[in-house]
């Protein structure tokens, strides 16, 4: 008996397995920033998972560097969610970043009702990202902003102040935007290490 006759007897008396297909999905999606994309292991943002993004102050950047992404979210009809950001959204800027404003939700919270309302959205899986800007969060809390990233397959992005770079996080991204000079240091990144050399801001304009 040949090979094949042996092993289509075994498949028809079902005493062979065949097993399923298994779809492996991108463990990343893009920053859309050419020069990010290619400083980071995975080629992007890791996803279901919480990139902290720690900036000296608001104003230099820190939320250009995700305008790309939510443009590609928003127009494919994914929510975005923001929670408790220290400023409203200047629309006509949000406009012209290619963000579908009919897609973006604001939520207004403190304190723990803000962590509480962004965990909620992670563990959803209703949600392409949700961004916040926690307060005074300590590790437990940014663990379990982690934990609902994953379960609900959710981008997750925490804006916090840059004095916070000295503690440890359980983020699987963390970066740094500075103001002088103006650049983005790479901290910590899952699946390899962070490139010795920052990235001035410019390029990922």
């Amino acid at each position: 008996m040949s090979s094949e006759v042996a092993l289509n007897h075994l498949l028809d008396a079902r005493r062979l397995w065949r097993g399923q297909a298994r779809i492996i999905l991108p463990d990343t999606q893009p920053t859309g920033h050419a020069v990010l994309d290619a400083a980071l292991p995975g080629g992007g943002w890791p996803r279901s998972a919480l990139s902290e993004i720690l900036f000296a102050s608001t104003g230099i950047g820190e939320l250009r560097l995700l305008w790309p992404t939510l443009a590609r979210l928003t127009t494919a009809n994914e929510r975005v969610v923001l929670v408790a950001p220290p400023h409203r959204p200047y629309p006509h800027a949000w406009l012209a970043a290619g963000v579908d404003l009919r897609q973006l939700t604001i939520i207004s919270a403190q304190g723990r009702d803000a962590l509480w309302a962004a965990e909620q959205c992670l563990r959803s899986g209703s949600c392409g990202a949700v961004l916040c800007w926690p307060q005074q969060a300590d590790d437990r809390a940014l663990r379990r902003l982690q934990v609902a990233a994953e379960a609900g397959q959710t981008l997750a992005f925490a804006y916090r102040p840059l004095s916070e770079a000295i503690n440890p996080s359980p983020a699987a991204l963390r970066l740094a935007v500075e103001a002088q000079p103006a650049q983005l240091r790479v901290l910590k990144c899952r699946g390899g290490l962070p490139p010795a050399r920052p990235i001035p801001t410019a390029a990922c304009h």
